[in-house]
């Protein structure tokens, strides 16, 4: 027991910014820093109600302790409830070639630390976050729309801090946003936003969000409408143009992989941005970097369909045109440059997905 409480005070000593220290600590101590909504921290077990996540009827659970990943996630409800922050190390797997974490790595983060606050509310997180009503009518949220600005890419071993929060958009669906930040000095290093439909399970379906399942989500949702993007001029709400088949670049037959599914049974949204990817030229990549992307899911994607990623650059609303010369997909690319992109199935040509990315001349150090 002296051990135990020698352990426990140098950790409560340590800076909070010393995420390593405190990740240990919580290993050799899990009680520590244990929290729950309106429930002050405490250094034993927290016993509170909370509704079960498994599919099915909801149930009241009997003083259950948190589980074992609550009490090691360095993620937790905001002190009004109302939105979730959780950090995160960037990984060494999580890092490409320009030795900063992949958009690819950006978007899973959003998705896990939405699916967490889902959870944390006691939301199943079998369907992405499927409230009981939903779970009860076979019943699931699929993504719509994705937005995604990164100002600034995390490095290997840098500490995110992510916060989202979900509030109701119209009758057919929702919105999930995210602000993220670098935990070691605050500044904001990116931002998202998207909107969600709503799908039965069975049938394949788009439904309207029915009142009953409003009442039970709208209750974790800010009182008032908060946006990532509040600026009333911003591109997350842009439109996108279709593109024709005359694209200039193309990377055909992509196929999915049975790791490409999710829980729900379909291409998993953030396989999509890497399939865009791939038709990307690769002098852009070389000298640029991804600074804002925008998905518009429009078909379900199975695991035996056969996929071809389309892209063309797309000319400024200015009247300015990404700089593109030569032949065989030779590019000459300026300080900033912005393509269309479309995913359609190989055989009858139905599309997919359509896209947009905007890149930025790369920093010449790191």
């Amino acid at each position: 027991m002296l051990r135990a409480a020698t352990i426990s005070t140098a950790c409560n000593a340590a800076p909070p910014d010393q995420i390593q220290a405190l990740n240990q600590c919580r290993f050799l101590n899990p009680l520590l820093s244990i929290r729950s909504r309106n429930v002050a921290v405490s250094r034993g077990p927290v016993r509170a109600p909370v509704l079960a996540v498994a599919t099915g009827e909801p149930k009241e659970a009997t003083g259950l302790e948190k589980s074992l990943a609550d009490r090691l996630r360095l993620g937790s409800l905001t002190e009004n409830g109302l939105s979730y922050k959780e950090k995160f190390i960037v990984r060494s797997y999580e890092v490409g070639i320009n030795k900063t974490a992949t958009v690819e790595t950006i978007a899973n983060l959003l998705q896990e630390v939405g699916c967490n606050h889902a959870q944390s509310v006691g939301f199943s997180t079998d369907g992405f976050a499927t409230t009981p009503t939903m779970r009860k009518l076979h019943l699931i949220w699929v993504t719509a729309r994705m937005h995604i600005e990164i100002y600034k890419y995390p490095a290997w071993s840098d500490v995110v801090e992510i916060e989202t929060w979900c509030q109701s958009e119209g009758r057919i669906g929702t919105r999930r946003d995210w602000i993220l930040k670098d935990y070691a000095n605050g500044e904001v290093i990116g931002r998202a936003t998207s909107k969600w439909v709503m799908m039965n399970q069975d049938t394949r379906r788009l439904q309207k969000v029915s009142d009953d399942v409003r009442d039970e989500y709208l209750v974790f949702c800010p009182k008032t409408l908060r946006l990532a993007f509040p600026e009333e001029k911003n591109n997350s709400q842009r439109k996108i143009s279709k593109l024709e088949d005359n694209s200039q670049f193309s990377r055909l037959g992509l196929v999915p992989r049975r790791a490409d599914l999710d829980m729900n049974q379909h291409v998993n949204n953030v396989t999509y941005i890497g399939w865009v990817l791939e038709s990307m030229p690769q002098e852009v990549i070389d000298t640029h970097e991804l600074q804002t992307i925008t998905l518009d899911y429009r078909r379900e994607c199975q695991h035996d369909d056969v996929v071809d990623s389309l892209t063309s650059p797309e000319p400024f609303e200015d009247g300015l045109v990404s700089e593109l010369k030569g032949s065989n997909g030779s590019v000459t690319a300026t300080d900033f440059c912005q393509f269309l992109h479309l995913l359609r199935l190989s055989g009858d040509k139905l599309e997919i997905n359509r896209g947009r990315t905007e890149w930025r001349k790369k920093p010449e150090k790191r």
